[in-house]
């Protein structure tokens, strides 16, 4: 009797399985972003210093980077050791309730210390389901992908950023201007993290349809499952994943200074109207989702390690025009300057995951690209917020473009001794 073929992923289910997961994800991620500038330094932190509740509740904000290595080694192994499908499944499963359970959460008011403490905790949760999400998202489209087209395939998990922030974004500005100011921090931006549990059951029925990767089959098959993902990670793959973490730095700081921190300052130090000011950010995301695909097409013709060193150059340029650009005064050149930034930040974000993904090989590819990436966020993103916001206050905003001119030089550097590695996995 003969054994019937195992079904292979349509193009269709691959490409729509790797998107909504990081869609759900980024929403999830985003709108704690949105709601720890807007309303937890309010609602759960005590009222006496409003400048230093703004701190604390960024630095809960850099909590979840801080679990993104942990769920990256955590989900890695068991992607590496069991398949990407169920990692992934489960990846999603421990970022969703976090974010509902963040909706449901008690005021400082209400439970006094044991509302950030329990704050922190859920934001634990969120970043330990993103840390194993992205990696398993980019290795389900780049290990189904043509030779000639791993970019075009491994960018597809990355448009689940910008859509996820567009859906966040539009989610409060339509709940700030139907309500008023008192329901929305009383119990409006509870919304989006409650109803983020529809969009997990949607994200689980699509990942529960997709097959096996046929580059882990072929593991299987092979029997070259590594014992340890994370240990040969670091051991047999010390260049990788110190490269790799390195020429991500630059990625993540761009994204977060230019939403995160952009939010904060712009409707506090500069005085934006708060709802202008969504708009606007928004209106910058499209510049973001349009930069993405532009860079795989050109990373899949030229390569991925030459568009991303044009990209931080670009970035590095934008570092020293970064205070005067966002200083006029004027609405306008500061949508010009948010649509700038975001569209640098496509040309960089595109095509990293294929990067990450093809400096590994495919026994500890699951762990390796996830914690490149994750600990990249550490050094990239976990402080940016907090450690943008004092430069401008002490030193000035100039500053604060220095600081990303600074990193895109490290990423540089990461990139041009990345090379070599690149070349290696793929020969």
């Amino acid at each position: 009797m003969n054994q019937q073929p195992v079904p292979a992923n349509s193009v269709s289910r691959i490409l729509t399985a790797s998107l909504i997961g990081t869609t759900i994800e980024f929403f999830d991620f985003y709108i704690y972003a949105t709601a720890a500038v807007l309303v937890f330094p309010k609602l759960f932190f005590s009222a006496a210093d409003p400048t230093s509740a703004t701190l604390e509740s960024l630095a809960t904000f850099a909590l979840a980077f801080f679990a993104r290595p942990l769920g990256a080694a955590l989900f890695g192994h068991f992607g590496d050791r069991k398949g990407r499908k169920a990692t992934l499944v489960a990846a999603l499963l421990t970022m969703g309730p976090s974010t509902v359970a963040i909706g449901l959460l008690p005021g400082y008011a209400s439970i006094g210390i044991a509302a950030p403490i329990l704050l922190a905790i859920f934001r634990f949760g969120q970043g330990l389901g993103l840390g194993g999400e992205w990696g398993g998202a980019v290795l389900l489209a780049t290990e189904n992908a043509p030779a000639d087209k791993k970019a075009w395939y491994g960018m597809f998990p990355q448009l689940g950023a910008p859509i996820g922030f567009l859906i966040s974004s539009g989610t409060f500005f339509i709940l700030s201007k139907t309500m008023s100011e008192g329901d929305f921090i009383s119990y409006g931006w509870r919304i989006p993290f409650i109803a983020s549990a529809l969009l997990v059951w949607v994200g689980l029925y699509v990942r529960l349809k997709i097959s096996e990767t046929p580059e882990f089959m072929k593991i299987i098959d092979n029997d070259q499952r590594a014992k340890v993902p994370f240990a040969d990670v670091f051991v047999k793959h010390t260049a990788a994943i110190t490269l790799g973490t390195l020429a991500t730095i630059t990625t993540f700081l761009l994204f977060y200074l230019m939403t995160v921190f952009t939010l904060s300052w712009g409707t506090s130090a500069l005085h934006y109207p708060k709802s202008n000011f969504l708009i606007i950010q928004m209106i910058s995301m499209l510049f973001f989702g349009l930069g993405i695909p532009l860079s795989a097409v050109l990373a899949d013709k030229y390569g991925r390690n030459k568009m991303l060193v044009v990209a931080t150059i670009l970035i590095m340029i934008f570092g020293i025009v970064f205070a005067p650009l966002f200083t006029t005064g004027s609405l306008f050149i500061t949508a010009i300057f948010l649509s700038l930034g975001m569209f640098l930040m496509g040309l960089t974000y595109g095509p990293i995951g294929t990067a990450l993904a093809g400096i590994f090989p495919p026994s500890v590819r699951y762990t390796g690209a996830s914690l490149a990436f994750t600990l990249a966020g550490i050094l990239g993103a976990s402080l940016t917020p907090y450690l943008a916001t004092t430069l401008a206050h002490k030193f000035g905003l100039a500053y604060v473009g220095y600081y990303l001119t600074a990193a895109s030089t490290v990423t540089l550097l990461a990139l041009l001794g990345a090379r070599k590695i690149m070349k290696q996995q793929a020969e």
